[in-house]
């Protein structure tokens, strides 16, 4: 679908990025013509610091809990990836991706487990239209407290009694959309986020609203509350908002209003 779309738009792809100076279309991700770019997400609440390794080398390093490191160019191709504690090579949690291709963001993230810390992967082949400004999102579950939930991204006031999920049926260890398809896309606004059990309508977390921009690139995670206890109670969770890779700031973790947070 890319190379087709690559022939068929890319004289109008150049007067795209000569007309926009190149920013806030991602031109060339979306036409398969860039490097494959990979970043790490530590989703562990009360995990050590590590390193990010890719194919045995440290890509990033120092990485707290929350923190998103920024998108850096690897090879395609078949590429292990893992992480572990900053300063040792001895990997806590390893997966691989079997064909890195250009024009794709890869996701890797630090996922806690009950017994040992575990790994997400997820590919997203960034098929954003050209002239589109909405905005991206996709969730992924790191709570094994919260095995599966539904996702609703509506604006503040809904009854999530009378509409669907927005991300529905999100698995530990698993993203939604899955790994390999698209992001979902809506447009800028003001938002609540709220997680049911996935299949009901009762609700396990709702946060405070939020402003969610066009062109915004959003990765959801649920994780575990920190501490202990709260990590083997059900359905006691925050949500992670990685934005886009950025690195100016952590991820945003967002409370559950529920709890009076």
């Amino acid at each position: 679908m890319k190379l087709i779309r690559t022939i068929a738009t890319l004289f109008g792809a150049a007067s795209l990025l000569v007309a926009c100076g190149g920013g806030g279309h991602d031109a060339g991700k979306e036409l398969g013509l860039t490097n494959p770019e990979m970043h790490f997400v530590h989703a562990i609440p009360g995990g050590p610091t590590v390193d990010f390794l890719v194919n045995g080398a440290a890509l990033q390093s120092n990485i707290s809990y929350k923190q998103v490191t920024n998108f850096a160019n690897v090879n395609t191709g078949q590429t292990v990836v893992g992480y572990a504690t900053t300063g040792s090579t001895t990997l806590l949690a390893s997966g691989t991706f079997s064909d890195v291709a250009n024009g794709h963001e890869y996701t890797v993230i630090a996922v806690p487990g009950l017994t040992a810390p575990d790994i997400g992967l997820i590919d997203d082949p960034f098929d954003k239209g050209l002239l589109s400004n909405s905005a991206r999102v996709r969730s992924f579950n790191a709570s094994v407290n919260a095995s599966n939930v539904d996702l609703y991204l509506v604006p503040q006031g809904t009854d999530v009694n009378t509409v669907g999920p927005t991300l529905a049926g999100v698995s530990f260890k698993n993203a939604v959309p899955a790994s390999g398809q698209d992001s979902v896309y809506v447009n800028g606004g003001t938002y609540v986020l709220i997680a049911t059990t996935a299949g009901s309508k009762t609700v396990i977390f709702q946060s405070a609203p939020f402003a969610l921009a066009n062109n915004a690139d959003w990765l959801i995670t649920t994780v575990p509350i920190a501490g202990a206890l709260s990590q083997l109670l059900p359905n006691q969770i925050h949500l992670l908002v990685a934005q886009g890779g950025n690195t100016s700031q952590p991820a945003l973790e967002l409370s559950n209003t529920l709890n009076g947070e």
